[in-house]
């Protein structure tokens, strides 16, 4: 071997010679084919006696090794022929297919087969040797591959003229079936929110997808939340089933018009037509796949507010405690006159005296020398909850001009070093020294927003700290956080919720 390796250096060596052009040719196309792998997606692959490749991959696709490979031969979902002449230094991996090794064929390595093997009683790799199913497991696994290049390379779920892809839709078909009956005041409340409400149900279904994967990763990080996430997912998986359920009858309301929600014939009329419709969309090359995409973001989010909605008509929240002022009594009227008193005559001191009424003991006598005291000119904090809640734009433009703010500070102490902790660091004692001191950022002044507790007082130092800890989780998860505003009833953002806040928007004149 090492005078063979020897012999071909010095063939390269000698075709280098500038005068011929010919041996440089072979050069070039002998280090192609000696230092490139060989990679074939969808097709097949032929390497020919005496010929020598670097690595060979083949995905849906069918290989012939007759020559020489440096490395490993990978051949997924496809048919791997090893002629006798056949060598591979590295190992051999057949994943879904089948490999049939003719007698003669060299392994150098490792052997490892998902699928069939058909060999030569004498065939021995000198690696491990690991074979998994049988020949007719291999050919029921390569046919997924006219489905992968007719079907998931053209964006489509089903491909008309696969018989078994048929067979697989009617299964959940008659799954999907089955649930419409069997959960029909599920499914009919998350067709109810579709309709009431779809591009709040597509937002909420995009954030759940979104934050299902962080969520399960965090469970896993406390270690005592391992438990919890295999209900996690499968409270996600029924919920996306009982939504696309629910969105194929939204279709179907939208071609036919269902008069009665909770009418179970029509229910079912509409839930067939649905699905007739997206099983026809379904073998629309991209068509097919957006649908697919459509239909478990709309179902996600429709079970999900589904399920909330519920909720809360369990679980109702306590009504807002409204200060009445105290009713004052209506002044007594004058006493009427005693008998015989002429009001036309001349009145002495003496009864004008008596006729005025007695000073109230509450009342000191110099009440009317004193001007009446001034009104308060600093609003108190439960006239802040009445007013209304500040939108998604305003909060972004307060905070965008709260960001600018903590830039310029950052290069006024020209942090050299660390500058992003360090303006961190800065950004969080400037929102809860703000939100402490005046309920408000300087962003939140231009912009005319306050903060306020739920229960309608101040906001204290250690509010300030949470809704500043959290925020920074809120703006970590890509954001999320903080457009939770835009599904929100009440306009709470994860910190607002976490630390008992809202957000108000005050009047021009409000003190700052």
């Amino acid at each position: 071997m090492k005078v063979l390796k020897l012999a071909m250096l010095a063939v390269a060596l000698a075709a280098s010679v500038p005068t011929a052009p010919a041996a440089q040719e072979f050069e070039r196309s002998f280090q192609q084919m000696r230092w490139h792998p060989t990679i074939r997606v969808g097709q097949n692959f032929t390497l020919k006696t005496n010929d020598v490749a670097r690595e060979v991959v083949v995905i849906a696709g069918d290989a012939i090794i007759e020559g020489r490979v440096d490395r490993d031969v990978v051949v997924v979902l496809g048919k791997v022929e090893l002629a006798s002449t056949a060598v591979i230094d590295g190992s051999f991996v057949v994943m879904g297919g089948t490999a049939v090794v003719a007698d003669g064929a060299q392994v150098r390595e490792d052997l490892f087969v998902v699928g069939g093997l058909e060999s030569a009683p004498g065939f021995n790799p000198l690696g491990h040797h690991v074979v998994i199913g049988t020949a007719g497991l291999g050919a029921r696994l390569r046919g997924i591959v006219p489905w992968l290049t007719h079907g998931l390379l053209l964006a489509r779920p089903i491909v008309p003229w696969l018989g078994w892809v048929w067979t697989v839709a009617l299964v959940f078909f008659l799954i999907n079936l089955l649930l419409n009956f069997m959960f029909d005041a599920p499914v009919r409340a998350a067709t109810t929110t579709l309709r009431a409400t779809p591009l709040s149900t597509f937002m909420t279904g995009l954030l759940v997808m979104l934050l299902a994967g962080p969520v399960c990763v965090l469970l896993a990080v406390s270690v005592v939340g391992i438990a919890v996430i295999p209900f996690v997912l499968c409270a996600l998986l029924l919920a996306a089933v009982i939504g696309k359920i629910a969105f194929a009858r939204w279709i179907g309301m939208a071609v036919v018009h269902q008069d009665e929600l909770e009418s179970r014939p029509q229910s079912f009329r509409s839930f067939l037509i649905g699905s007739a419709v997206m099983c026809v969309a379904y073998v629309i090359p991209v068509l097919g796949f957006v649908t697919w995409i459509m239909a478990g973001i709309f179902g996600l989010g429709s079970s999900t507010q589904a399920f909330f909605s519920a909720y809360r008509r369990e679980n109702p929240r306590p009504p807002k405690k409204v200060k009445v002022p105290p009713v004052e009594p209506p002044p007594a009227g004058p006493e009427p006159p005693a008998p015989g008193f002429d009001p036309r005559a001349d009145p002495s001191p003496a009864m004008m005296a008596s006729a005025m009424p007695p000073p109230s003991a509450e009342e000191p006598l110099y009440a009317a020398v004193l001007p009446p005291p001034e009104p308060e000119t600093a609003p108190i904090a439960s006239e802040l909850i009445m007013l209304p809640r500040a939108v998604f734009l305003e909060r972004l433009a307060a905070f965008a001009l709260d960001v600018v703010l903590v830039i310029m500070l950052v290069n006024i102490f020209d942090f050299d070093h660390d500058w992003e902790g360090k303006g961190l660091f800065l950004a969080l004692v400037y929102h809860i020294g703000f939100w402490t001191w005046k309920g408000t950022t300087l962003g939140g002044i231009i912009c005319q927003l306050r903060l306020v507790r739920v229960d309608g007082a101040m906001l204290r130092f250690a509010d300030a700290l949470i809704r500043g800890l959290t925020g920074i989780f809120s703006l970590a998860v890509v954001g999320l956080g903080f457009l939770w505003i835009l599904r929100d009833p009440d306009k709470q953002a994860w910190h607002d919720r976490v630390a008992g806040t809202y957000v108000v928007k005050v009047p021009r004149n409000w003190p700052i």
